[in-house]
């Protein structure tokens, strides 16, 4: 039976090609009224994504999320890109989950004025959960140069309706913040996508990054800075999101007696072949005199256990270079920092240990456009640390 993949919509081309990139072996999927979908695999997992375009506005983008939503049967939708910062806590390029979204062009007019009638959806407790887990792990986003800080991931209200907003002191801006005043993005889709996945039945969590304050500074030379790197942000967080939907998938479709105790937490259980750099499913208690091995955190908490898994990740190092998906000066300079923890951990010491650590990190942030590769050095970083 072929796994259901995650299907991710977006309005704009930009925010298309920022999750595209992130996909290979892209096949095109054409619904029978001429929508047309591209499946592909996200880099270095078994994780599929269909990915479609929905155009500007909730109406289109309720339309093609419902459509999706027949041709594939998906885990979740996830609707990524980019939106406007209602407030000034909200820093541009962070990411906004949606808790909940606001269809805030509900109302009543009245002789007093106009009275907000919204709809609301709320996201799904098992997305919201597994989002807020993802966005407490460092290793999501991408490396932005001459950046030190990171994106920040916020969860909270979005506000959707039918037109652009771009004024703070316009009567609809005065409006907005009065009545929705915890929505911390505005924005023209989610409200469509919402509906869709309500009546379908099937999960659905809005990832947006902020690339305005929608403050009149649209098109401005800022905005133009910005809504690429907000693009960016929120496709690789989703993408890490999707990944994470999937692999929870596939442990629910396993034999109880098969899950591991304390199974929830994914970060800390993944599973990699280190031949052939595939995700695969272990049905077995325990595999022996293979190249399968899990890099959970409980098997790599010594020294031994550390150095196996530091040794096994050269060969992921160079199937990563042979598929082009390294470079080869990262993947230099990659090999170079792992003798170089090789070296410390072997040490054995509370030094060597915190050594381990730090060059741990500047290998992840080295190898940051693999994800499978981050993935694989999370638990590593972990262990390294619980044994200074």
């Amino acid at each position: 039976m072929p796994k259901r993949p995650v299907v991710i919509l977006t309005a704009l081309n930009l925010e298309y090609q920022s999750v595209r990139q992130r996909l290979v072996d892209l096949e095109v999927r054409r619904h029978e009224r001429g929508t047309r979908f591209e499946v592909g695999t996200v880099r270095g997992t078994s994780c599929r994504v269909a990915l479609g375009l929905t155009n500007k506005g909730n109406h289109s983008a309720a339309v093609i999320a419902e459509r999706a939503i027949q041709e594939f049967s998906p885990v979740a939708v996830l609707f990524v890109g980019v939106a406007g910062a209602l407030w000034d806590a909200t820093r541009l390029g962070d990411v906004v989950m949606a808790s909940h979204v606001y269809a805030y062009h509900g109302g009543t007019s009245e002789d007093d004025g106009l009275k907000a009638r919204p709809r609301v959806w709320e996201a799904p407790h098992g997305i919201s959960q597994l989002a807020s887990h993802v966005a407490r792990s460092d290793d999501w986003a991408d490396p932005a140069p001459g950046h030190e800080d990171g994106p920040a991931v916020r969860f909270g209200a979005i506000a959707a309706g039918e037109i652009v907003q771009n004024s703070r002191i316009s009567a609809e801006a005065k409006w907005i913040r009065q009545h929705y005043n915890d929505a911390l993005a505005i924005e023209m889709e989610a409200a469509g996508v919402a509906q869709a996945g309500h009546l379908s039945g099937a999960p659905v969590a809005i990832v947006r990054g902020i690339s305005d304050r929608a403050d009149g500074t649209k098109n401005s030379a800022d905005d133009r800075n910005w809504q690429p790197r907000a693009a960016a942000n929120a496709a690789a967080f989703a993408i890490r999101l999707a990944v994470e939907l999937v692999g929870e998938q596939e442990e629910a479709a396993m034999p109880k007696e098969d899950r591991a105790a304390g199974s929830a937490d994914r970060f800390d259980r993944r599973v990699s072949n280190t031949v052939h750099n595939s995700t695969v499913g272990i049905m077995a208690g325990s595999v022996t005199g293979s190249s399968v091995y899990m890099n959970a955190a409980s098997q790599a908490s010594g020294p031994p256990g550390l150095i196996t898994e530091l040794n096994a990740f050269r060969d992921q190092l160079g199937w990563h270079r042979a598929e082009g998906t390294l470079d080869e000066d990262s993947y230099r300079e990659a090999l170079n920092d792992l003798e170089s923890a090789l070296r410390s951990a072997g040490e054995r010491t509370p030094e060597a240990s915190k050594r381990t650590v730090m060059t741990l990190k500047r290998l992840r942030g080295l190898v940051a456009e693999c994800p499978a590769l981050v993935a694989t050095l999370a638990p590593m970083v972990a262990a390294a640390g619980d044994s200074a």
